[in-house]
């Protein structure tokens, strides 16, 4: 069916999809907790009567997410942002049941408001654990000097509100269920002597439960255990990742293939920055379909010289190509890679598990043409959900 895309596609595949839903909603049936929907990483909203199948709640982190839920998902949000504004807070407590605060300012600056307004939904607070197993600094959340949570030193000091309900909590990154037991053991030491106060507790996502090598049965037994200790409270989870891991791919195709000083590159339709961001900002390399990548992404952080010197080292060879997008932006392009042949003008290359931390954070630069989107059905059928036009490029600046 990959071989009759001519143009570049994120393709969703429903089969994919229900698998994982499967799998998210028996982890919540057998631990008795609720498992909600990140929109951060994943918000194709035309799948939502899928997911309606499976879970009743998302989370949001702004006013427009919030919308969202609300308005296509069709159940309030569980919203937290690092700010709330004058200007968008109203609409968002339209669109929430639930309102988490970074901040005891935050709080102090709308709780009593909103309340004076009608609001009748709980009140959450986000607390720093001050421990996280991310290594990547770009993505953790706990690095000293952060600005998301409360420590519990100033919770000492401060004290908690009477009016808040919940904590919320989010320290991982696609990590594992040991790494949620080192980190429970962090929470609980800091910020158990508060549960008597509290009413929920939502321990954020990156629980990346449905990766093939991760320990279901643990995570499990670590939310019952925490259940049986906590049995008035009502335990959430929020994953993005999990929800589409390894669902889908995006599809592009072969432009041009240039070379200088050894290094060929077959330069795409899509671009890096733009369809893949991550690839850039991590650096985070891809599974490409049927080849075999030739250097670490870090290869890229030395200088020029040292980059071409590695990569000559490394291909070259037949069926050796760097993979290049198609914007004007220098660095945009992916590492070296080994095809098992030469690769030819208008040949599909597959970048693999494309649909989460993708779609949602792409972007027009350089009006480089945006792939579209597609829902691959369990009957085999293909439906285009969205195609995006010049007039998407042009009313972003409107």
């Amino acid at each position: 069916m990959f071989n009759q895309i001519n143009r570049p596609t994120y393709v969703l595949e429903e089969s994919l999809l229900r698998r994982n839903l499967s799998l998210i909603n028996k982890v919540a049936q057998e631990a008795d907790v609720e498992i909600i929907l990140a929109f951060k990483a994943y918000a194709l909203w035309r799948t939502f009567p899928i997911f309606r199948e499976y879970i009743h709640a998302t989370t949001a982190s702004s006013v427009n997410e919030a919308r969202l839920a609300f308005e296509e998902f069709g159940a309030p949000a569980h919203t937290y942002s690092p700010a709330y504004t004058d200007s968008d807070i109203d609409e968002i407590a339209r669109c929430s049941s639930h309102i988490t605060f970074n901040s005891l300012s935050q709080y102090e600056r709308y709780a009593v408001s909103l309340r004076e307004k009608g609001w009748s939904g709980d009140f959450g607070l986000r607390i720093n654990p001050e421990y996280s197993e991310v290594e990547t600094l770009l993505y953790n959340p706990c690095a000293p000097g952060t600005r998301f949570g409360v420590s519990a030193s100033l919770l000492e000091q401060r004290g908690l509100p009477s009016d808040i309900t919940g904590f919320h909590c989010h320290c991982h990154c696609e990590s594992g269920s040991d790494v949620f037991e080192r980190t429970l053991q962090h929470i609980e030491a800091k910020f158990s002597k508060w549960f008597p106060q509290i009413k929920w507790i939502n321990f954020g996502g990156g629980h990346l439960m449905t990766r093939a090598d991760y320990d279901v049965p643990r995570l499990i037994h670590l939310l019952k255990d925490f259940k049986s200790r906590y049995p008035w409270l009502h335990v959430i989870l929020e994953p993005g990742s999990a929800f589409a891991w390894q669902t889908g791919p995006l599809v592009a195709q072969v432009a041009d293939i240039v070379e200088d000083n050894g290094i060929r590159t077959a330069i795409l339709n899509v671009s890096f920055t733009c369809h893949m961001p991550d690839c850039l900002e991590m650096p985070y390399m891809p599974a490409v379909r049927g080849a075999t990548p030739l250097n670490p992404p870090q290869g890229r952080s030395g200088d020029s010289q040292t980059a071409v010197d590695s990569t000559l080292s490394l291909g070259g060879g037949r069926g050796s190509y760097r993979l290049g997008g198609c914007s004007c932006l220098s660095g945009d392009w992916m590492g070296t890679w080994q095809f098992d042949h030469e690769l030819q003008v208008g040949e599909n290359i597959i970048f693999e598990d494309m649909l989460h931390y993708t779609t949602v954070k792409t972007n027009m630069f350089n009006g480089v043409s945006h792939p579209d989107i597609a829902l691959l059905h369990t009957d085999g059928t293909l439906e285009v959900l969205r195609h995006f036009t010049y007039e998407d490029y042009r009313d972003r600046m409107d």
